[in-house]
């Protein structure tokens, strides 16, 4: 009892010092988005001294960001919901009927999170011209949903080998369909693990600068990482206003991760425990 009395105020002081500091960092994107870029030299860690909009009027002037936030938006949502159906269908496959090829094809999809993707990034490349995919926003989406259904199907898979067997059996008996079953019957109970494969591949295909930096170079086709550049001059470059689009493009994550944190943390507490 002792015991509890004197560690538990110590526990709460630890995790408010590495809440801090790890929320400190945002804290000053956001500051810094209402500074002018002198303010911002003068006095980089303090608070404005009068909040102003106009580094956001200057963002929205320089470059399309509206434009950049709009493929960003796309591509990020089409990838994720690209990798939850296929990856749920061929999770589904692989947990739950037996043939002798499982344990391959499962390993088959397990070596993309082996080999990394960028060492092709050379037969990648020739691969989207000649489909004239090249300045497209469907590379993209092509690429992020290749990339993100390994993990997916190493989380889905995990999850759906813990479901009991009996839920399915009893809605065959009532004239289920696979598809109905999986779709009615084992999805609804996994949504820890969908909102985890979600929040995942959604802040990765989001913050990629490296794929769209290779085949997007239409200024109206770019994301958000590679469009700021713009933002960057030859001797100098509006602080503000990449502080300004900082804090617009972290919006979307942070309001996707308050929806679906819940779904998140059960996710990872679940898949530690199983």
């Amino acid at each position: 009892m002792k015991q509890n009395i004197w560690t538990r105020p110590l526990y709460y002081v630890i995790a408010f010092v590495v809440a801090s500091i790890s929320l400190y960092p945002l804290f000053l994107m956001i500051m810094s988005s209402f500074k002018p870029s002198n303010e911002i030299f003068m006095n980089p860690l303090s608070l404005p001294k009068s909040f102003s909009l106009e580094p956001y009027r200057n963002l929205l002037e320089q470059v399309p960001f509206m434009t950049y936030f709009y493929n960003s938006v796309v591509v990020s949502v089409t990838a994720v919901l690209l990798i939850l159906i296929c990856g749920s269908l061929a999770a589904f496959y692989i947990a739950r009927y037996t043939f002798w090829w499982n344990n391959a094809l499962f390993f088959f999809f397990l070596m993309g999170m082996m080999i990394p993707i960028k060492l092709g990034i050379v037969p990648l490349f020739i691969l989207m011209k000649d489909l004239g995919l090249t300045n497209s926003l469907w590379s993209l989406i092509f690429i992020y949903t290749a990339t993100g259904i390994p993990l997916s199907i190493l989380i889905l898979t995990g999850f759906f080998r813990t479901m009991p067997i009996e839920l399915e059996e009893a809605a065959r008996i009532d004239g289920a369909t696979d598809l109905r079953i999986l779709w009615n019957v084992l999805l609804p109970l996994m949504r820890p693990a969908l909102g985890t494969v979600m929040i995942i591949n959604f802040i990765q295909a989001w913050n990629d600068f490296f794929f769209p930096l290779i085949f997007i170079s239409n200024e109206m086709k770019k994301t958000i990482p590679v469009g700021m550049l713009s933002l960057f001059g030859e001797y100098s470059a509006d602080w503000g206003a990449l502080f300004a689009g900082l804090t617009l493009s972290s919006l979307p994550m942070m309001i996707l991760f308050f929806i679906a944190s819940k779904q998140f943390m059960e996710g990872l507490t679940a898949g530690a425990i199983k």
